[in-house]
């Protein structure tokens, strides 16, 4: 996968320049990011993209352990909220 659609924003690059950077911050940026990511795009292929990137290069960093918890969290449900999600609750 193309890295400028793995990280549209460069905000898991940014990540990677940022000295003394905490887990909790890293949570917090890969957040932002999985929000910035345009539709259409697979997770799992953009999670693996970054870390072949990034992760050799800066082993021990706490952004490879949150794109690792990434890859290992199950895929997100459907989206069920609006008015579709309330028409299909009134079918049942």
């Amino acid at each position: 996968m193309e890295l400028k659609l793995a990280d549209p924003k460069g905000l898991v690059r940014e990540s990677y320049r940022i000295e003394g950077i905490t887990l909790g911050e890293c949570r917090s940026i890969f957040v932002d990011w999985a929000l910035s990511l345009a539709p259409g795009v697979v997770v799992a292929d953009a999670l693996r993209a970054l870390l072949a990137e990034y992760a050799a290069g800066a082993p021990g960093h706490p952004m490879n352990a949150v794109l690792e918890e990434g890859l290992r969290a199950p895929p997100p449900a459907g989206r069920r909220g609006g008015r579709a999600g309330r028409m299909r609750g009134a079918e049942s």
